[in-house]
């Protein structure tokens, strides 16, 4: 098990073996999502980047794309 201590400030360090298996780099953001019956386990993952405001501009100029047709066409390229 791989654990860390929290500053005054609330901060920590990740773990050496932890920074590895998610492939985390100086300047990388990372994200918290809460799971668990009783909310008391986090999931830590690396966000990747990506430009918010860009993809919705985006988004009015795909609507045109998104019909069952077009799922059906290009469901062998979902994961």
């Amino acid at each position: 098990m791989n654990k860390a201590k929290l500053t005054s400030k609330y901060q920590t360090s990740i773990p050496k073996e932890i920074r590895e298996i998610l492939g985390l780099n100086k300047g990388d953001s990372i994200g918290f999502e809460i799971i668990g019956v009783d909310k008391k386990e986090v999931k830590l993952f690396k966000l990747e980047s990506f430009d918010i405001d860009y993809l919705k501009s985006l988004e009015s100029s795909l609507e045109e794309w998104n019909s069952e047709e077009d799922n059906e066409n290009f469901k062998h390229l979902q994961v």
